[in-house]
């Protein structure tokens, strides 16, 4: 939101009140509270009939300062709020005759006490990370509609980058940006987005947090050109600068703070193929496309059903079209059998020809009007009611639901919507805040799912595919991209929103494979599948046509297995990668940026990722398989080709539908079962190192684990002129070590 005209002027409407001077401030425990006043003090006779800003500084953690700048304080403000884990680190609170010093870790905070200089800047250490200044922080009236607004403007250092805000698929790089942290449904062509995080990474090594579940703007570089500015309305605005000194460990922090993902489990990595939404499909059909897989040697290992597995206009009522599908339990069983996991399609709307809405109506459970009625539309659904997951019973309820299917062999639940929740005239159980819920909801939905499932299938074994998010939601793995197009554009757009959310600590995201919305020509599905298995969750998905690769060309069908195969070879690397964004809310899939933060070449790369720690993947979108990608320093190799790639330069390379940029960092061991069929398996048994140490002294270390994320075997190897030497833990027998051809790649073999 914008309130001003070009640097000097308000908008006509704009009634500001600035943080111009430090005026006083009190030491509350750990907590420093400053009062600005809104004009310069000259006598007393100042400090009459004019607003003061009081701005309260805390560490919730080290490294991280809370600011709370307020101005009226006799409201009393409603929940939701965002939940964080809150420790007790050490501050320092300093004082003399110009500055203030508020310091947690090394991260720290200094007030300028000299009159007429108001301004807080924040300093890594001895180095300054950002601030706030003259006319930066400030309370906004606006008097044609009487609505009021809190303002932080945040300096941006000359070649500062900003990053994240949620999945966004606007550039990737949000400088210029107006950003509006509003769950929406619009699909990956638009500048909203089903997952709003209302916090930026800078590639300064910083990120901020603001500590609200309201609606919230970004100018980013837009308004001023020179800050961040973030708004929200009210009378208080809470913002966090969380500095880990690098992008990475920042994600970390916040994670720290805002809740780590859960483990998946290891089957969760296979391919998943649906029925597609609005096709036709029953058993039949869908005994087809699993006979179909099986006969072309494509292993498959979830089968999804979407909405259709229940009646239309009676979403959500649980309970399977028995015109379709006369005996699940048995149709299930026997899917089973072929080794295939279940997920179901659900949302937490429900239509009043469901059965279950009366039921949900008469208990309480769905989200009321002011005056007591049950709020209802007609968009997607005939008269939908929401339900209310502020009532415990209500939670309850809609997990009992949920378990009936589990009981009948259901596996995991794909949570769609919830995004659509209304704002207006609105009362909730609990009594939380409408315009808060709004973005809120989705956290306490995918909960209560994700919840039900540890609670029944046991931690470890729960997952989602997730739309909607907010701060926290990464918790609650998997989540995906959304509605894209089957086009190059969308499929490059859905990677800028994955590595967009990855910003901000979701560790394990996927997309729709071939593109959601019409059918993507042969050429496109085909570069999609790779794109696909080289992303941390892999899931065939369409609207309107179904995704199965024959339909495509035959040619589909190979790229297809030969991309399962990889990516279940890959496994002991992968899992163990994902269990390091479960311990320590490292992404799975991340910026470059973010993994090589000393090389500026990689700030604004948004067509290429890391893979985990080892592995850069640079997809390919265009028709004629050109590619051109960046490889960091180094001699990089291509695990598809054989190849060395010379780092620290740009790379142009053709790539038929077999091969593409799949580049192994030097200074790697890379884990390789000797299993293709699946994702979940024994990754100890016959596994394959690869060790590739190409330059003198370099050195390096893995590990592998079991399927419950425990280490199994720990993997050190050093380069000492040509000899390596390789140390292992938990290896019962022997080695042999081969050196392939003439390259610099040695593969270890257990004996």
């Amino acid at each position: 939101m914008k309130f001003t005209n070009g640097y000097w002027m308000t908008r006509k409407e704009i009634a500001p009140l600035y943080a111009v001077e430090y005026a006083d401030h009190r030491i509350q425990g750990k907590e420093l509270v400053i009062y600005a006043a809104s004009a310069h003090i000259r006598d007393r006779g100042d400090c009459l009939n004019r607003g003061l800003l009081t701005v309260h500084l805390s560490s919730p953690a080290e490294d991280v300062i809370c600011v709370s700048v307020r101005h009226f304080e006799g409201g009393f403000p409603r929940g939701p709020y965002m939940e964080m884990v809150q420790t007790d680190p050490a501050v320092i609170i300093e004082e003399n005759a110009e500055e203030i010093l508020y310091q947690s870790g090394s991260t720290k905070a200094i007030i300028d006490k000299r009159p007429s200089s108001w301004g807080i800047r924040f300093y890594d250490g001895e180095r300054e990370l950002t601030g706030t200044g003259w006319r930066n922080m400030s309370y906004m009236q606006n008097q044609e509609s009487g609505k009021r607004y809190m303002v932080e403007q945040l300096a941006l250092d000359v070649d500062e980058y900003i990053y994240g805000l949620g999945e966004r698929f606007t550039p990737f790089v949000k400088n210029g940006q107006t950003v509006e942290m509003w769950n929406e449904d619009g699909g990956t062509a638009s500048e909203i987005s089903y997952k709003n995080i209302p916090f930026y990474l800078s590639n300064k090594g910083y990120g901020i947090l603001i500590g609200h579940e309201e609606d919230i703007s970004f100018e980013i570089a837009s308004e001023k050109v020179e800050q961040v500015q973030f708004s929200v309305e009210g009378e208080r605005l809470d913002y966090y600068v969380i500095n880990g000194s690098t992008p990475k460990r920042t994600v970390q922090k916040y994670t720290e703070l805002t809740g780590k993902p859960a483990l998946p489990p290891a089957w969760s990595f296979g391919l998943w193929l649906t029925t597609s939404f609005t096709t036709n499909y029953d058993e039949q059909t869908t005994l087809e496309f699993i006979q179909g897989m099986e006969e072309r040697d494509i292993p498959l290992h979830v089968f999804h059903f979407d909405c259709y597995w229940m009646e239309a206009y009676e979403w959500c009522n649980f309970a399977w079209d028995s015109k379709t599908f006369p005996d699940p339990k048995a149709m299930l069983e026997r899917y089973h059998k072929r080794g295939l996991k279940i997920c179901v399609w659900i949302n937490p709307y429900i239509a009043q020809k469901s059965p279950l809405f009366f039921e949900a109506k008469e208990q309480g459970y769905l989200i009321r009007k002011k005056d007591g009625d049950i709020w209802q539309t007609d968009l997607w659904q005939a008269g939908v009611g929401v339900v209310d997951f502020t009532n415990p019973g209500a939670v309850k309820w809609y997990q009992d639901k949920l378990k009936t299917l589990l009981d009948m062999g259901v596996d995991c639940f794909k949570t769609d919507f919830g995004e659509r929740i209304p704002v207006k005239d609105i009362q909730y159980h609990d009594g939380s805040d409408q315009v808060k819920m709004h973005n809120y909801y989705t956290y306490l939905y995918n909960q209560a799912v994700f919840e039900l499932l540890e609670q029944e299938r046991g931690t470890g074994e729960a997952v989602l595919f997730a739309r909607s998010a907010t701060v926290g939601g990464q918790k609650f793995p998997v989540h995906w991209g959304g509605d894209s197009s089957a086009s190059y554009p969308s499929m490059a757009e859905t990677l800028r929103g994955g590595l967009s959310l990855s910003c901000a600590g979701f560790g394990f995201w996927s997309h729709d494979m071939g593109g959601f919305e019409n059918t993507a020509p042969a050429d496109v599905y085909k570069r999609w599948c790779q794109f696909g298995m080289l992303s941390s969750h892999s899931r065939l998905h369409g609207s309107s046509s179904y995704r199965v690769p024959w339909l495509f060309d035959e040619e589909a069908c190979d790229v297809l297995r030969k991309f399962v195969k990889l990516k279940c070879a890959l496994m002991p690397y992968l899992y163990a990668q994902a269990v390091k964004s479960h311990e320590e809310g490292i992404p799975m899939m991340r910026p470059m940026f973010v993994e090589f933060p000393e090389d500026r070449a990689c700030e604004p790369l948004d067509r290429q990722y890391m893979l985990g720690d080892s592995l850069l993947v640079a997809p390919i979108f265009k028709e004629s398989g050109q590619v051109e990608y960046y490889a960091p320093e180094g001699d990089w190799f291509n695990l598809l080709t054989g190849t060395i790639v010379a780092g620290g330069k740009w790379q142009k390379e053709v790539h038929d539908y077999f091969f593409m940029p799949l580049l192994l960092r030097p200074g790697t061991i890379l884990a390789v079962g000797a299993h293709t069929e699946r994702p979940d398996y024994d990754f100890s048994e016959n596994v394959r190192l690869l060790l590739y140490l190409p330059e003198n002294h370099m050195e390096a270390e893995t590990y592998v684990t079991d399927l419950n994320g425990n280490i199994t075997m720990h993997i050190s190897a050093v380069r000492k002129d040509d000899q390596i030497e390789v140390h292992m833990d938990g290896v019962k027998n022997g080695y042999t070590l081969e050196t392939v051809g003439d390259s610099e790649l040695n593969i270890v073999e257990l004996t």
